[in-house]
């Protein structure tokens, strides 16, 4: 028998116990590392989105056509896709709108799937205010946390003048949203240094030029600079990406600029705002520089230092604060203007790649450039223009009273001596972490009480500005915030169950204001050219439902024929010449035999037309039944039953059932009707489209049916080929008037 030796065997080898992970820590000013958001958390989004919503969705057919301007804009390119694709005004294709065509594209395709409405208008702005409050939270959110993330959705969802964009047609709503997504794209971006996230950027940018032309560019510098300075990466790459992104912008934005440019002008309609049918000089002149400077061939005027222009308000540091915009915008512009600096100066020197800095350096700086080039443009300026400042607005509050409250609720101790490069030890001379972390709490604690403090008296005094409305918000509201800021002061001493009272009255009381604001702005109807939210202020305009709130005058001028003297007029106005606002005509009167707006600079104008205004056939001044004249500058009003049923006889047979001056005088009838109608002029009736030779060979073609009267606006230069139609007319065929407004009929043949 084999003798087998047994070898030892080795005792098994067991791998010592894994010690547990550490607990992730941030590098200094880093932001903690991503966690599993609260249970709480989506049910509280989806109600933050219902409830903007509801808000911005109840009763919105209440204002019509709205901004008739566009409305008809849409009609036309859902009928045509000639029309859909330049923008046109009429589905004849006679002239653009003064806008890129973006905004017209959604509605134009709701309008061709759902009819023409009020509600397939608007409905689309509605569901897009949806969607950006959606964004920006998300946006916020991944660096910030889902309070932040709330927080600053529900102070957009409020803001009165997003409220009231929202449920608007004009180009601001899909503007603001692209704008959003954009800073979105880019913080996905600077997390991983990205290509095609920041390219995504560009050409989101593009698109919202696309929407409202230079505006969207705004944001540009803010967006390049925040990536430039954060993303982790080489400086030689970040740059590389940059410029890629430029290229997705300017492929975004340029490809239909060059469509429309290389197409003859004969092939496509005349390129509305512009002097020489050129897309080229409406993007850098009317819609361009010239906001900036005021060097608007055509326009209506614009702010001007010391004096302001009608349409504009005054220039200067404080215009977002002023009668007409605070109202709009600036209830929680202190509080952010308040957080950007504190939370700066918390976040101190950090590494490049800093979150928590970049963070606030982009929604900072997009409230910064975009707020004081608005403040100091000399051009147009529209108080609902500032919806572009309202994301910026709500993430700077979201974020920076989250890092505040996180800053004072932090224990002092020796946490900060686990951060990399931290010694364990306090350096001799130098303050302990746990006396810093103090120094820094007590910052916080002091600045979040500052900002309940200056909200709640802003606010008050934005609410004194309307005296008679809910006078007692105004004592609830400083009361309210007052108390808040007191109790943020004891928190430390209070019971821990007591702190969400009191960060809930700081809420309240910091919102209450705003939201009155849109709740008012959401039950009011609003239509025409120039809308704003909020009742009525003392030194405004009022509510803005009829198109022309808030224009200041130059001084010593006189502007008749506007909202605030008796019966709705300034004192010695004519009768029914107001501007469209709660009833009235939507048009501007001429000073005396000049056919210039009061307080225009350059010449002595335009003789009157005879009949009224420049521009109006002789022979009536286009009054609809009650006294109102039909459309004008800033608005437009439906056709009385009898004028309608002239203007539609045979207008099949015709390319226009009719021709008038102005865009939103020609809406009016068009939307009526649903036939064509040539805005002789475009917008301010101050375009050379058509010109004389070239309205007198459509009318021997026997292309136009009927010229009505009314309407047409002369200002600032800009042809005067709108007043030699006018006259020609005026001149050549006879007059009829039906419900109150003057017609002609251009195929009676010429006389005289």
């Amino acid at each position: 028998m084999d003798r087998t030796e047994t070898l030892p065997t080795a005792p098994a080898v067991t791998a010592p116990p894994a010690p547990p992970a550490p607990e992730p820590v941030s590098v200094a000013g880093e932001p903690p590392p991503p966690r599993p958001d609260p249970r709480w958390t989506r049910p509280a989004l989806a109600v933050l989105l219902l409830a903007t919503g509801v808000l911005y969705l109840w009763g919105l057919g209440a204002s019509g056509w709205a901004n008739s301007f566009y409305s008809a804009a849409a009609q036309a390119g859902a009928e045509s896709g000639k029309a859909f694709f330049y923008g046109s005004s009429d589905a004849a294709n006679s002239i653009t709108v003064d806008k890129t065509p973006a905004s017209l594209w959604l509605m134009a395709l709701s309008v061709r799937v759902f009819g023409l409405s009020s509600w397939s208008i608007l409905v689309p702005q509605a569901l897009l205010g949806v969607a950006t409050v959606g964004a920006l939270y998300a946006t916020v959110r991944r660096w910030y946390g889902p309070v932040a993330g709330l927080l600053a959705g529900t102070v957009l969802a409020l803001t009165p003048v997003a409220t009231l964009m929202f449920r608007f047609n004009n180009p601001d709503a899909l503007l603001v949203l692209l704008l959003v997504l954009a800073a979105y794209a880019t913080v996905r971006a600077v997390e991983t240094a990205g290509t095609r996230w920041i390219v995504l950027a560009g050409a989101l940018v593009g698109l919202g030029f696309l929407t409202k032309m230079l505006q969207a560019f705004l944001v540009v510098p803010v967006l390049a600079g925040v990536y430039l300075l954060a993303a982790p990466t080489g400086l030689g790459r970040r740059i590389r990406q940059l410029l890629l992104a430029g290229l997705g912008l300017v492929v975004a934005a340029g490809w239909w600029v060059a469509v429309v440019e290389l197409v003859p002008a004969s092939a496509r309609p005349y390129i509305g705002g512009s002097q020489g049918n050129s897309i080229l000089e409406l993007t850098l002149g009317y819609n361009g520089l010239g906001r900036i400077t005021g060097n608007e061939e055509g326009s209506v005027g614009g702010g001007r230092a010391g004096g302001g222009g009608p349409f504009s308000g005054q220039t200067g540091w404080l215009r977002m604060f002023d009668t007409e915009v605070g109202g709009q915008i600036s209830w929680l512009l202190p509080a952010a203007l308040i957080l950007l600096v504190a939370g700066l100066v918390l976040a101190g020197p950090a590494p490049r790649t800093d979150r928590r800095r970049a963070g606030l350096l982009l929604w900072g700086g997009w409230l910064l450039v975009t707020g004081l080039i608005f403040s100091f443009m000399s051009g147009i300026f529209h108080a609902y223009y500032t919806v572009a400042l309202a994301p910026a607005v709500g993430a700077v509050v979201g974020i920076g009273a989250v890092l505040l409250w996180r800053e004072r609720d932090a224990a002092p101790g020796p946490a900060s001596a686990h951060e990399p490069g931290v010694p364990t030890e306090p350096v001799a001379g130098a303050a302990t972490p746990g006396a810093r972390a103090g120094r820094r709490g007590l910052l916080a604690t002091v600045t979040l009480a500052a900002v309940l403090a200056v909200t709640a008296w802003w606010s008050w005094r934005l609410l004194s500005r309307s005296p008679d409305w809910y006078p007692w918000l105004r004592g609830m509201v400083l009361v309210g915030g007052f108390a808040a800021a007191v109790l943020t002061m004891l928190a430390g001493r209070l019971p821990r169950r007591v702190v969400p009272v009191v960060l809930a009255l700081g809420a309240a009381a910091a919102l209450a204001g705003p939201a009155g604001y849109a709740l008012q702005t959401a039950a009011t109807p609003h239509t025409g050219s120039i809308p704003s939210a909020g009742p009525a202020v003392q030194g405004g305009f009022g509510p803005g439902r009829g198109g022309f709130p808030g224009a200041r005058l130059p001084a010593g001028a006189e502007f008749p024929g506007f909202p605030g003297g008796a019966n709705g007029q300034l004192p010695g106005a004519p009768s029914g010449n107001q501007t469209g606002q709660n009833g009235g005509t939507g048009q501007l009167p001429a000073l005396p035999g000049t056919g210039r707006f009061p307080g225009q600079p350059g010449g002595t104008g335009q003789p009157r037309q005879p009949g009224g205004l420049p521009g109006q056939a002789a022979g009536g001044a286009g009054r609809a039944p009650g006294g109102g004249a039909m459309g004008g500058l800033l608005d437009s009003r439906e056709p009385g039953a009898e004028l309608r049923a002239l203007l539609e006889r045979d207008a099949a047979d015709y390319t226009w059932m009719a021709a008038t001056i102005g865009s939103n005088n020609a809406s009016g009838y068009q939307l009526a009707t649903g036939r064509p109608v040539m805005a002789i002029g475009g917008f301010n009736g101050s375009d050379p489209s058509p010109t004389l030779a070239q309205f007198q060979a459509y009318v021997a073609d026997g292309r136009i049916h009927w010229f009505v009267g009314g309407g047409g606006f002369r200002a600032n230069g800009g042809s005067s080929a709108a007043q030699e139609i006018a006259a020609w007319v005026a001149e050549t065929f006879e007059s009829q008037t039906v419900d109150g407004v003057t017609v002609y009929d251009l195929s009676s043949g010429q006389e005289g």
